[in-house]
């Protein structure tokens, strides 16, 4: 196999020089090599076993006098990226990071393909200095640094195209998918996708357009438009979602599908009027999302263990609680997921469906057609459910036949919105259902909040003060608080924020015959979180936080978001 150097490298033999590999194993890969036709030995090699991928990039290290580096850690320039087309990028697996002269930084994973590097040298004429990178993290990288690039060049097309038409709108067509707005659109979505970000916003002001992406939980900057680009951007978002495109006055809301590599990409869309136009509000719903914990629904052990308790429930309900955005959907359905092992019949009523669970019967709210929650949940009712799952108890119409069904044999989950565990009731209460109706179908209840995770690349440790202790509702003394924590300081992996991802804390109410009795007896909600916390030691969101501060997972200030709901 011939190296970019002409000297005729091989794999197999820098290999046995490192000594990650024998002769007798190098015989039998060259064997393998030989049946399976077009497939380059190194591949070879970490199939059958005989090495990682991590050491045969650190022997091509050594021996090609180059460097093994983290792409995730990297900064990496985006007039670099822009010098090789995405398609060079993708089939050499190929990444340009930075520039020094005439010199182009790229990342490869395999520096042997002589062709594919000479190929990249020709279509920029620069030098190359190479780095090596294992292959999926790299892949990553490309998917994530050209979808930037995409919507960047697309938002350009558009803003052009619009200055030399001349026009307030330009004409959007449902049949033509090269048009600079249908591609900036298509770019937009994309580069959120490849971020996780969960909502892009479109919002007029006077003189500009701005586009804005939630990431992690926080609003983020992305790119300006020219005022000209935001009716026909509208229109086209409205074509997709099946709205009415002449009604400019009216909120509409509506949703459409977008194909994905992993599936579809439901996208919920949400347009109000403003005083400089429409704004438009795009929410990603995607099951992409990496979730700590996942073979636990996001929960610590002792929080697992608990919630196992409560679904050997063969009736009940079990409420999920938290403000919007707090993650609770997303629980319900790894819960839904796992229950549908079982030999039973489960349905839900939502709005929207956000995935497509299998083995569950999803129904989806249409107000136009007359199907609410409350006479959805009727229907199901008629279908012999075993489990249902009500996306959000909203009135007291859907609360009463939800605690009907759960004391007519059914497992019922459902949210609400309250602020910690013990509330719900009270909630239950307001919406006028009889408290001995609470009490004998409650089985649980859980509270969740989501909270921001320091980036590990960046962050720096310092010391607590006593302003952090009393902001977070304690004092220095408290020997369960650490003594060092991390500060969030920003860099290019974490967009500049500090922040990386996301987890989930959680605060569980399990039911017993005292809370029965003081839920039937409609004690005050501080009586009833005094038993939760000194008989039944239950876990509080403050404290789920607090145990992430300890381990270094976040912040003082992410805390502080967490014990701001327990004042």
């Amino acid at each position: 196999m011939e190296a970019m150097t002409g000297k005729n490298l091989k794999i197999g033999d820098m290999l046995k020089e490192q000594g990650y590999l024998s002769d007798e194993d190098l015989q039998k890969a060259l064997e393998v090599q030989k049946k399976e036709k077009g497939k380059r030995l190194g591949e070879v090699l970490i199939e059958q076993g005989y090495i990682t991928e991590s050491q045969m990039l650190e022997a091509m290290a050594v021996k090609m006098d180059c460097q093994v580096i983290n792409v995730s850690s990297l900064t990496v320039e985006i007039e670099a990226v822009e010098k090789i087309p995405r398609q060079v990028a993708e089939k050499y697996c190929v990444l340009p990071v930075g520039m020094l002269g005439n010199s182009l930084q790229v990342i490869v994973n395999d520096p042997l393909n002589f062709y594919g590097l000479e190929d990249v040298r020709q279509i920029t004429g620069m030098e190359l200095t190479i780095f090596l990178s294992e292959k999926a993290p790299l892949l990553k990288a490309i998917h994530f640094y050209y979808a930037e690039v995409s919507a960047k060049e697309a938002a350009n097309k558009a803003n052009e195209a619009t200055e030399a038409q001349n026009v307030e709108e330009m004409e959007v067509e449902e049949g033509d998918d090269d048009t600079p707005i249908i591609n900036l659109l298509n770019s937009l979505i994309q580069r959120a996708y490849s971020t996780n970000a969960s909502d892009i916003h479109i919002e007029p002001f006077e003189d500009k357009t701005s586009v804005r992406m939630r990431i992690d939980g926080t609003i983020v900057d992305y790119v300006t438009l020219k005022t000209n680009v935001h009716n026909s951007l509208i229109a086209r978002i409205k074509i997709l979602a099946e709205l009415d495109i002449a009604e400019r006055r009216s909120p509409q809301d509506g949703h459409f599908k977008v194909r994905q590599p992993e599936g579809y990409l439901n996208i919920r869309v949400s347009v109000i009027p403003t005083v400089f136009g429409e704004k438009a509000v795009l929410r990603l719903l995607a099951g992409n999302a990496r979730i700590d914990n996942s073979n636990q629904f996001g929960m610590l052990d002792e929080d697992y263990q608990k919630l196992l308790r409560m679904l050997r429930s063969p009736n009940g309900i079990i409420y999920l609680t938290g403000p919007t955005g707090s993650g609770k959907t997303t629980t319900l359905y790894m819960i839904l997921e796992e229950l549908a092992k079982r030999n039973v019949n489960i349905s839900t009523i939502e709005d929207p469906v956000e995935k497509n669970l299998p083995r569950v019967n999803q129904m989806q709210v249409n107000p136009l057609a007359g199907l609410t929650f409350d006479t959805g949940l009727r229907a199901l009712l008629r279908q012999d459910p075993d489990i249902i799952m009500v996306g959000e108890t909203r009135d007291s119409e859907t609360a009463s036949i939800s605690v009907r069904s759960a004391l007519t044999g059914h497992l019922v989950f459902s949210t609400l919105h309250t602020n910690d565990a013990a509330s719900s009731a009270i909630r239950l209460k307001d919406m006028g259902l009889e408290p001995y109706l609470i009490a004998n179908s409650l089985v649980g209840v859980v509270a969740q909040r989501l909270m921001r995770k320091v980036c590990q690349e960046c962050c720096e440790e310092r010391e607590l003060t006593e302003e952090d202790a009393n902001l977070i509702g304690a004092s220095l003394a408290d020997e369960t608080l650490p003594r060092m924590v991390k500060k969030a300081c920003g860099c290019p992996v974490c967009n500049n924020t500090g922040y990386r991802g996301r987890i989930a804390v959680h605060e569980i109410m399990t039911i017993d015959k005292e809370v029965r009795r003081m839920i039937t007896e409609s004690v005050q909600v501080e009586e009833l979180k005094d038993y939760l916390l000194k008989k039944q030691e239950m876990k509080t969101l403050k404290q789920s936080a607090l145990y992430y501060l300890r381990n270094g997972v976040t912040t003082v200030e992410e805390v502080v978001k967490v014990a701001y709901y327990e004042e």
